[in-house]
Protein backbone atom coordinates (compact mmCIF):
# COMPACT_ATOMS: atom_id res chain seq x y z
CA UNK A 1 0.00 0.00 0.00
CA UNK A 2 1.31 3.42 -0.90
CA UNK A 3 1.21 6.49 1.33
CA UNK A 4 1.10 8.84 -1.65
CA UNK A 5 -1.42 11.66 -1.26
CA UNK A 6 -3.00 9.96 1.74
CA UNK A 7 -3.66 12.61 4.41
CA UNK A 8 -2.48 11.98 7.91
CA UNK A 9 -5.16 12.20 10.57
CA UNK A 10 -5.18 12.51 14.33
CA UNK A 11 -7.67 12.13 17.10
CA UNK A 12 -7.92 15.89 17.55
CA UNK A 13 -8.42 16.64 13.86
CA UNK A 14 -11.38 14.27 13.62
CA UNK A 15 -13.58 16.10 16.13
CA UNK A 16 -14.66 19.69 16.83
CA UNK A 17 -12.35 21.76 19.09
CA UNK A 18 -14.96 22.09 21.84
CA UNK A 19 -15.02 18.30 22.34
CA UNK A 20 -12.05 18.48 24.71
CA UNK A 21 -14.15 20.53 27.15
CA UNK A 22 -17.17 18.26 27.05
CA UNK A 23 -16.43 16.27 30.23
CA UNK A 24 -15.85 19.39 32.32
CA UNK A 25 -12.93 17.76 34.16
CA UNK A 26 -9.17 17.53 33.87
CA UNK A 27 -7.81 14.68 31.72
CA UNK A 28 -6.25 11.70 33.47
CA UNK A 29 -2.44 12.08 33.25
CA UNK A 30 -0.53 8.93 32.25
CA UNK A 31 2.48 7.51 34.06
CA UNK A 32 5.27 7.52 31.51
CA UNK A 33 7.14 4.60 33.05
CA UNK A 34 4.11 2.32 32.79
CA UNK A 35 3.50 3.28 29.17
CA UNK A 36 7.13 2.65 28.25
CA UNK A 37 7.37 -0.60 30.24
CA UNK A 38 4.86 -2.47 28.08
CA UNK A 39 5.71 -0.85 24.75
CA UNK A 40 9.36 -0.08 24.00
CA UNK A 41 10.98 -2.77 21.91
CA UNK A 42 7.86 -4.98 21.94
CA UNK A 43 5.95 -6.53 19.06
CA UNK A 44 2.30 -5.71 19.67
CA UNK A 45 -0.84 -7.10 18.05
CA UNK A 46 -3.99 -4.95 18.13
CA UNK A 47 -7.29 -6.55 17.13
CA UNK A 48 -10.06 -4.25 15.99
CA UNK A 49 -7.28 -1.90 14.91
CA UNK A 50 -9.59 0.03 12.61
CA UNK A 51 -12.03 0.88 15.39
CA UNK A 52 -12.01 3.84 17.73
CA UNK A 53 -10.09 2.23 20.60
CA UNK A 54 -7.89 0.06 18.40
CA UNK A 55 -6.76 3.04 16.35
CA UNK A 56 -6.16 5.15 19.44
CA UNK A 57 -4.07 2.37 20.97
CA UNK A 58 -1.83 2.56 17.91
CA UNK A 59 -1.50 6.32 18.27
CA UNK A 60 -0.56 6.07 21.93
CA UNK A 61 1.89 3.19 21.44
CA UNK A 62 3.88 4.67 18.56
CA UNK A 63 5.74 7.39 20.54
CA UNK A 64 7.14 4.72 22.88
CA UNK A 65 8.97 2.93 20.06
CA UNK A 66 7.54 -0.57 19.81
CA UNK A 67 9.54 -2.97 17.68
CA UNK A 68 6.50 -3.54 15.49
CA UNK A 69 2.75 -3.09 15.43
CA UNK A 70 0.52 -5.73 13.86
CA UNK A 71 -2.93 -4.33 13.06
CA UNK A 72 -5.80 -6.78 12.60
CA UNK A 73 -9.34 -5.91 11.54
CA UNK A 74 -12.17 -7.34 9.45
CA UNK A 75 -12.76 -4.03 7.67
CA UNK A 76 -10.12 -3.37 5.03
CA UNK A 77 -10.97 0.32 4.70
CA UNK A 78 -10.61 1.26 8.36
CA UNK A 79 -7.56 -0.98 8.69
CA UNK A 80 -5.97 0.78 5.73
CA UNK A 81 -6.72 4.17 7.29
CA UNK A 82 -5.11 3.15 10.59
CA UNK A 83 -2.04 1.79 8.85
CA UNK A 84 -1.55 4.92 6.74
CA UNK A 85 -1.81 7.12 9.80
CA UNK A 86 0.84 5.17 11.72
CA UNK A 87 3.27 4.34 8.91
CA UNK A 88 6.50 6.27 9.12
CA UNK A 89 6.05 6.73 12.86
CA UNK A 90 6.93 3.21 14.04
CA UNK A 91 9.70 0.76 13.22
CA UNK A 92 7.30 -1.54 11.39
CA UNK A 93 3.57 -1.64 10.67
CA UNK A 94 1.95 -4.85 9.40
CA UNK A 95 -1.73 -5.30 8.56
CA UNK A 96 -3.87 -8.42 8.59
CA UNK A 97 -7.40 -8.43 7.18
CA UNK A 98 -9.47 -10.94 9.07
CA UNK A 99 -11.40 -11.81 12.20
CA UNK A 100 -9.82 -12.18 15.63
CA UNK A 101 -11.91 -15.33 15.98
CA UNK A 102 -10.68 -17.01 12.78
CA UNK A 103 -8.18 -19.70 13.72
CA UNK A 104 -6.32 -19.91 10.37
CA UNK A 105 -5.86 -16.11 10.39
CA UNK A 106 -4.46 -16.23 13.92
CA UNK A 107 -2.19 -19.17 13.10
CA UNK A 108 -0.66 -17.19 10.25
CA UNK A 109 -0.30 -14.07 12.40
CA UNK A 110 1.43 -15.77 15.32
CA UNK A 111 3.65 -17.82 13.01
CA UNK A 112 4.77 -14.78 11.04
CA UNK A 113 5.28 -12.44 14.01
CA UNK A 114 6.93 -13.03 17.41
CA UNK A 115 4.12 -11.25 19.28
CA UNK A 116 4.85 -10.03 22.82
CA UNK A 117 1.56 -8.34 23.72
CA UNK A 118 -2.02 -8.63 22.42
CA UNK A 119 -4.61 -5.88 22.92
CA UNK A 120 -7.95 -7.43 22.02
CA UNK A 121 -10.21 -4.52 21.11
CA UNK A 122 -12.26 -6.22 18.37
CA UNK A 123 -15.94 -6.51 19.30
CA UNK A 124 -19.46 -5.78 18.16
CA UNK A 125 -20.35 -2.92 20.52
CA UNK A 126 -23.59 -1.57 19.06
CA UNK A 127 -26.18 -2.52 21.72
CA UNK A 128 -29.37 -2.68 19.57
CA UNK A 129 -27.56 -4.39 16.69
CA UNK A 130 -26.24 -7.18 18.93
CA UNK A 131 -29.66 -7.44 20.59
CA UNK A 132 -31.22 -8.00 17.17
CA UNK A 133 -28.49 -10.40 15.96
CA UNK A 134 -27.43 -12.28 19.11
CA UNK A 135 -25.75 -15.25 17.42
CA UNK A 136 -23.42 -13.00 15.44
CA UNK A 137 -22.63 -10.87 18.49
CA UNK A 138 -21.90 -13.87 20.70
CA UNK A 139 -19.80 -15.52 17.99
CA UNK A 140 -17.64 -12.44 17.60
CA UNK A 141 -17.51 -11.08 21.14
CA UNK A 142 -17.40 -14.27 23.20
CA UNK A 143 -16.23 -17.14 21.04
CA UNK A 144 -13.81 -14.90 19.12
CA UNK A 145 -12.23 -13.83 22.40
CA UNK A 146 -11.87 -17.46 23.48
CA UNK A 147 -10.17 -18.32 20.19
CA UNK A 148 -7.61 -15.53 20.24
CA UNK A 149 -6.92 -15.96 23.96
CA UNK A 150 -6.16 -19.64 23.40
CA UNK A 151 -3.97 -18.81 20.41
CA UNK A 152 -2.09 -16.21 22.44
CA UNK A 153 -1.39 -18.74 25.19
CA UNK A 154 -0.23 -21.31 22.65
CA UNK A 155 2.07 -18.72 21.05
CA UNK A 156 3.49 -17.80 24.46
CA UNK A 157 2.83 -14.07 24.26
CA UNK A 158 3.93 -12.11 27.32
CA UNK A 159 0.56 -10.45 27.99
CA UNK A 160 -3.00 -10.57 26.68
CA UNK A 161 -5.33 -7.66 27.50
CA UNK A 162 -9.07 -7.94 26.85
CA UNK A 163 -10.77 -4.57 26.46
CA UNK A 164 -14.16 -4.95 28.10
CA UNK A 165 -17.03 -2.65 29.00
CA UNK A 166 -19.12 -1.54 31.95
CA UNK A 167 -22.08 -3.09 30.09
CA UNK A 168 -20.65 -6.49 31.13
CA UNK A 169 -21.69 -5.79 34.74
CA UNK A 170 -25.23 -7.11 35.40
CA UNK A 171 -26.07 -6.66 31.70
CA UNK A 172 -29.52 -5.84 30.41
CA UNK A 173 -28.73 -6.98 26.87
CA UNK A 174 -26.85 -9.51 24.80
CA UNK A 175 -23.96 -7.16 24.04
CA UNK A 176 -23.10 -6.77 27.71
CA UNK A 177 -23.70 -10.47 28.37
CA UNK A 178 -21.44 -11.41 25.45
CA UNK A 179 -18.65 -9.28 26.89
CA UNK A 180 -19.14 -10.79 30.36
CA UNK A 181 -18.83 -14.23 28.80
CA UNK A 182 -15.67 -13.02 27.04
CA UNK A 183 -14.31 -11.99 30.45
CA UNK A 184 -15.10 -15.45 31.82
CA UNK A 185 -13.37 -17.07 28.84
CA UNK A 186 -10.21 -15.11 29.59
CA UNK A 187 -10.42 -16.03 33.28
CA UNK A 188 -10.76 -19.70 32.36
CA UNK A 189 -7.68 -19.71 30.15
CA UNK A 190 -5.73 -17.78 32.77
CA UNK A 191 -6.66 -20.41 35.37
CA UNK A 192 -5.88 -23.37 33.12
CA UNK A 193 -2.50 -24.43 34.39
CA UNK A 194 -2.86 -27.64 32.41
CA UNK A 195 -1.78 -25.54 29.44
CA UNK A 196 1.87 -24.66 29.80
CA UNK A 197 1.98 -20.94 29.10
CA UNK A 198 3.51 -17.88 30.66
CA UNK A 199 0.96 -15.44 29.31
CA UNK A 200 -0.39 -12.87 31.77
CA UNK A 201 -4.09 -12.51 30.99
CA UNK A 202 -5.86 -9.35 32.13
CA UNK A 203 -9.15 -7.56 31.55
CA UNK A 204 -9.66 -3.79 31.43
CA UNK A 205 -13.24 -2.65 31.92
CA UNK A 206 -14.42 0.91 31.26
CA UNK A 207 -17.39 2.91 30.01
CA UNK A 208 -18.23 5.02 26.98
CA UNK A 209 -15.58 6.69 24.86
CA UNK A 210 -16.36 10.18 23.60
CA UNK A 211 -16.59 10.31 19.83
CA UNK A 212 -16.39 6.56 19.24
CA UNK A 213 -18.28 5.17 16.27
CA UNK A 214 -21.99 4.80 16.96
CA UNK A 215 -21.84 6.47 20.37
CA UNK A 216 -23.99 9.34 21.55
CA UNK A 217 -21.57 12.24 21.01
CA UNK A 218 -21.13 12.01 17.20
CA UNK A 219 -24.89 11.42 16.89
CA UNK A 220 -25.64 14.58 18.90
CA UNK A 221 -22.99 16.45 16.89
CA UNK A 222 -24.60 15.38 13.61
CA UNK A 223 -28.00 16.46 14.89
CA UNK A 224 -26.62 19.85 15.98
CA UNK A 225 -25.08 20.45 12.54
CA UNK A 226 -28.39 19.55 10.91
CA UNK A 227 -30.38 21.79 13.24
CA UNK A 228 -32.37 18.74 14.34
CA UNK A 229 -33.56 17.91 17.87
CA UNK A 230 -31.09 16.04 20.07
CA UNK A 231 -32.65 12.66 20.83
CA UNK A 232 -31.77 10.85 24.05
CA UNK A 233 -33.11 7.61 25.44
CA UNK A 234 -34.16 8.87 28.88
CA UNK A 235 -33.71 12.14 30.74
CA UNK A 236 -32.36 10.37 33.86
CA UNK A 237 -30.10 7.85 32.11
CA UNK A 238 -26.44 8.12 33.11
CA UNK A 239 -23.21 6.84 31.56
CA UNK A 240 -19.49 6.90 32.34
CA UNK A 241 -17.46 8.81 29.74
CA UNK A 242 -13.81 9.37 28.96
CA UNK A 243 -11.77 10.45 25.94
CA UNK A 244 -10.25 7.90 23.60
CA UNK A 245 -6.77 9.12 24.56
CA UNK A 246 -7.43 8.54 28.26
CA UNK A 247 -8.94 5.12 27.62
CA UNK A 248 -6.06 3.91 25.43
CA UNK A 249 -3.39 5.21 27.80
CA UNK A 250 -5.04 3.56 30.79
CA UNK A 251 -5.47 0.26 28.90
CA UNK A 252 -1.73 0.22 28.11
CA UNK A 253 -0.80 1.09 31.69
CA UNK A 254 -3.13 -1.56 33.11
CA UNK A 255 -1.57 -4.08 30.74
CA UNK A 256 1.85 -3.21 32.14
CA UNK A 257 0.60 -4.14 35.62
CA UNK A 258 -0.87 -7.49 34.53
CA UNK A 259 0.50 -10.54 36.29
CA UNK A 260 -2.36 -12.86 35.40
CA UNK A 261 -6.07 -13.03 36.10
CA UNK A 262 -6.71 -9.39 37.01
CA UNK A 263 -9.75 -7.34 36.09
CA UNK A 264 -8.87 -3.66 36.09
CA UNK A 265 -11.43 -0.86 36.10
CA UNK A 266 -10.71 2.73 35.21
CA UNK A 267 -11.67 5.65 37.38
CA UNK A 268 -13.89 7.58 34.98
CA UNK A 269 -15.13 10.15 37.46
CA UNK A 270 -18.80 10.58 38.23
CA UNK A 271 -21.41 9.18 35.83
CA UNK A 272 -22.85 11.81 33.51
CA UNK A 273 -26.56 12.29 32.82
CA UNK A 274 -27.14 12.05 29.08
CA UNK A 275 -29.47 15.04 29.37
CA UNK A 276 -26.68 17.13 30.91
CA UNK A 277 -24.30 15.97 28.18
CA UNK A 278 -26.80 17.04 25.50
CA UNK A 279 -27.24 20.45 27.12
CA UNK A 280 -23.48 20.93 27.41
CA UNK A 281 -22.96 20.01 23.76
CA UNK A 282 -25.52 22.60 22.72
CA UNK A 283 -23.88 25.19 24.93
CA UNK A 284 -20.34 24.48 23.71
CA UNK A 285 -21.29 24.21 20.04
CA UNK A 286 -23.49 27.31 19.92
CA UNK A 287 -21.68 29.44 22.46
CA UNK A 288 -24.89 30.47 24.20
CA UNK A 289 -27.21 29.28 26.93
CA UNK A 290 -29.43 26.30 26.18
CA UNK A 291 -32.89 26.70 27.64
CA UNK A 292 -34.53 23.53 26.30
CA UNK A 293 -36.76 25.29 23.83
CA UNK A 294 -39.33 22.89 22.33
CA UNK A 295 -37.75 20.46 19.91
CA UNK A 296 -34.14 20.99 21.04
CA UNK A 297 -33.92 17.89 23.24
CA UNK A 298 -36.34 14.98 23.02
CA UNK A 299 -36.50 11.73 25.01
CA UNK A 300 -37.25 8.64 22.90
CA UNK A 301 -37.12 5.92 25.59
CA UNK A 302 -34.67 3.20 26.50
CA UNK A 303 -34.09 0.67 23.73
CA UNK A 304 -33.79 -3.12 24.00
CA UNK A 305 -30.64 -4.12 25.89
CA UNK A 306 -30.10 -0.76 27.61
CA UNK A 307 -29.90 0.11 31.31
CA UNK A 308 -30.69 3.37 33.03
CA UNK A 309 -27.36 3.34 34.88
CA UNK A 310 -24.12 1.47 34.23
CA UNK A 311 -21.73 -0.03 36.80
CA UNK A 312 -18.03 -0.90 36.71
CA UNK A 313 -17.80 -3.61 39.40
CA UNK A 314 -19.88 -6.73 39.95
CA UNK A 315 -19.24 -7.10 43.68
CA UNK A 316 -18.46 -3.43 44.30
CA UNK A 317 -15.04 -4.17 45.84
CA UNK A 318 -11.77 -2.81 44.46
CA UNK A 319 -8.15 -2.55 45.52
CA UNK A 320 -5.56 0.09 44.65
CA UNK A 321 -2.81 -0.35 42.06
CA UNK A 322 0.36 1.60 41.31
CA UNK A 323 -1.75 4.01 39.22
CA UNK A 324 -4.12 6.28 41.19
CA UNK A 325 -6.84 6.05 38.53
CA UNK A 326 -6.65 2.31 37.84
CA UNK A 327 -8.25 -0.10 40.30
CA UNK A 328 -8.37 -3.89 40.46
CA UNK A 329 -11.74 -5.47 41.13
CA UNK A 330 -12.19 -8.21 43.70
CA UNK A 331 -14.82 -10.44 42.13
CA UNK A 332 -15.91 -14.05 42.56
CA UNK A 333 -15.19 -16.17 39.48
CA UNK A 334 -16.90 -19.54 38.85
CA UNK A 335 -14.70 -22.66 38.62
CA UNK A 336 -12.87 -23.09 35.34
CA UNK A 337 -14.65 -26.34 34.48
CA UNK A 338 -18.04 -24.66 34.88
CA UNK A 339 -17.00 -21.73 32.68
CA UNK A 340 -15.72 -24.09 30.00
CA UNK A 341 -18.98 -26.04 30.10
CA UNK A 342 -21.00 -22.87 29.54
CA UNK A 343 -18.72 -21.80 26.69
CA UNK A 344 -18.95 -25.21 25.01
CA UNK A 345 -22.76 -25.05 25.23
CA UNK A 346 -22.73 -21.51 23.86
CA UNK A 347 -20.49 -22.53 20.98
CA UNK A 348 -22.87 -25.36 20.07
CA UNK A 349 -25.84 -22.98 20.26
CA UNK A 350 -24.11 -20.49 17.97
CA UNK A 351 -22.97 -23.16 15.52
CA UNK A 352 -26.55 -24.43 15.25
CA UNK A 353 -28.08 -20.92 15.29
CA UNK A 354 -30.15 -21.87 18.34
CA UNK A 355 -30.96 -18.49 19.88
CA UNK A 356 -33.08 -19.92 22.71
CA UNK A 357 -30.24 -22.23 23.78
CA UNK A 358 -27.83 -19.28 23.72
CA UNK A 359 -30.19 -17.28 25.95
CA UNK A 360 -30.38 -20.20 28.39
CA UNK A 361 -26.59 -20.31 28.69
CA UNK A 362 -26.40 -16.57 29.29
CA UNK A 363 -29.12 -16.76 31.93
CA UNK A 364 -27.11 -19.44 33.80
CA UNK A 365 -23.66 -17.91 33.41
CA UNK A 366 -24.13 -14.14 33.60
CA UNK A 367 -25.08 -12.35 36.80
CA UNK A 368 -28.61 -10.87 36.65
CA UNK A 369 -29.03 -11.44 32.91
CA UNK A 370 -32.55 -12.25 31.73
CA UNK A 371 -33.49 -13.25 28.20
CA UNK A 372 -35.67 -10.71 26.37
CA UNK A 373 -39.43 -11.20 26.60
CA UNK A 374 -39.77 -10.34 22.91
CA UNK A 375 -36.43 -11.18 21.25
CA UNK A 376 -37.75 -10.29 17.81
CA UNK A 377 -38.76 -6.85 19.05
CA UNK A 378 -35.23 -5.46 19.05
CA UNK A 379 -35.00 -2.58 16.61
CA UNK A 380 -31.68 -1.55 15.10
CA UNK A 381 -31.25 2.17 15.69
CA UNK A 382 -28.37 4.56 16.32
CA UNK A 383 -26.47 4.24 19.59
CA UNK A 384 -27.35 6.79 22.27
Amino acid sequence: MSDTNHPKTSASSQRPPWMAHLLDRDPIPPLDDLLRQSTTGRTILITGAGGSIGRELGRQLVPYEPRALILLDRCRQTLDESAHELKGQAAKISTIVGSAGDQPTLDRAFTAHPVDIVYHAAADKHVPLVEATPIEGLTNNTLGTRTIARSSAKAGVHAFVLISTDKAVRPAGVMGASKRMAELAVHSISLDRGNTHDTAFAIVRFGNVLGSSGSVVPIFHKQILAGAPLTLTHAEATRFFMTSEEAAQLVIQAGAMARGGETFVLDMGEPVRILDLARRMLLLSRGDQCDDTPGEIASVGLRPGEKMHEELCIDGITSATSHPRIMQTIETTPPRQQIDGWLDELEHACNTCNVDAAYRVLACAVEDYHAPQDPMGAVITEER
